[in-house]
């Protein structure tokens, strides 16, 4: 598996002592890494009225990796640094700590006309194609300008390449010439999908991209996504809160909760059994019509606590109903289990 593979070869997120704990894991030389994220980190200072500051811990310490034409989804409930993970990915934001490669290239640390090229490399759809696009500005201009900062074509090529895109999501060449308001929502998104394919990225992460459309035009949106991968090879960073959409687009899963990775592992195995008590209270909530896949609803007590006061030891166990002391006292670290990577202290007693 790509993902468990290749995201905690680095020493331990808590201290360099831990190194001993990481989990044994074999990284997959078949296939190519175009993204690997280690132990990104975000924290705001945050000011809270006369002589007093916070730190709002948003991101703590997440590490994967995604393969050439694969897509790892992203989940969990609002709040748990879902768009602050897409913002550091896209390098909207420097992350306070922790490293990111592209095509093997750190971009912090790496020359600023390198860490530009890479920035071509990744791309981003937002999740309200009423907002992401300028209403002063024709589908034409907009996907011009992308090609006019980076690349040397000429207007005819520009005007070619434009065309040959707009046919390639489902719109007509001549509908280049309107402005956003005379599109449906669909159709705006798959304007959006088209700036962000325009200059042919090799990862792109999409934040919530259907979530604000019809249901009856959510499936042709994922159905473009994953054309878009097959003709392209494109790699995708798909953050969503809907398990459904997940399931049907995702070949890797990144389970988060406040902040940082509690599990991480293959679809198929993550739905089929998850293991951390988080995952498995997501996906009971999940409505399905099959009985034989219907699981009993694990509700959860209490509210999400706040970034500015993380709980000490694992962030989860003011929820969690299998919390005892370690849970308490004890960062869990992800570690090996079942074929995936879980943060739990308890996993192996509660499945028992």
């Amino acid at each position: 598996m790509t993902t468990a593979s290749n995201a905690h070869r680095a020493v331990n997120p808590s201290s360099a002592n831990n190194a001993a704990t990481e989990p044994d894991t074999t990284v997959n030389e078949t296939q190519e890494i175009v993204l690997r994220a280690d132990r990104l980190t975000k924290h705001y200072d945050v000011s809270r009225g006369w002589f007093r500051s916070g730190l709002v811990r948003a991101l703590n310490g997440v590490s994967f990796a995604l393969a050439r034409g694969k897509t790892l989804a992203v989940v969990g409930e609002s709040g748990c640094g879902k768009s602050t993970l897409a913002r550091q990915l896209t390098m909207i934001e420097t992350p306070t700590s922790g490293s990111l490669f592209i095509d093997g290239r750190d971009v912090a640390h790496d020359t600023h006309a390198v860490a530009q090229m890479l920035r071509r490399q990744v791309q981003m759809v937002f999740q309200n194609p009423y907002a992401s696009l300028n209403p002063r500005k024709t589908v034409q201009q907009t996907l011009d300008e992308p090609l006019v900062i980076n690349t040397d074509l000429n207007a005819a090529e520009r005007a070619e390449r434009i065309a040959a895109m707009m046919d390639t999501v489902g719109l007509r060449a001549e509908q280049a010439r309107r402005y956003p308001h005379m599109f449906s929502g669909g159709q705006r998104q798959r304007v959006a999908i088209a700036r962000a394919m325009i200059l042919e990225p090799r990862i792109v992460v999409a934040d919530e991209p259907v979530s604000a459309l019809d249901v009856s035009i959510q499936a042709q949106i994922l159905n473009l996504f994953m054309d878009l991968q097959e003709n392209f090879g494109t790699s995708y960073v798909f953050i969503s809160h809907n398990l459904a959409v997940v399931e049907h687009v995702a070949h890797e899963v990144l389970v988060m909760y406040l902040g940082a990775a509690v599990e991480i592992g293959d679809k198929h195995t993550v739905f089929a059994r998850p293991l951390h008590p988080y995952t498995r209270s997501l996906m009971s909530a999940t409505p399905t019509l099959d009985p034989a896949q219907r699981r009993i609803k694990i509700k959860l007590e209490g509210e999400l606590p706040s970034p500015l006061h993380l709980p000490s030891g694992c962030t989860f166990h003011q929820r969690c109903p299998y919390a005892t002391d370690i849970c308490r006292a004890s960062v869990p670290q992800l570690r090996q289990v079942e074929g995936r990577l879980v943060a739990c202290h308890r996993v192996e007693e509660i499945e028992a």
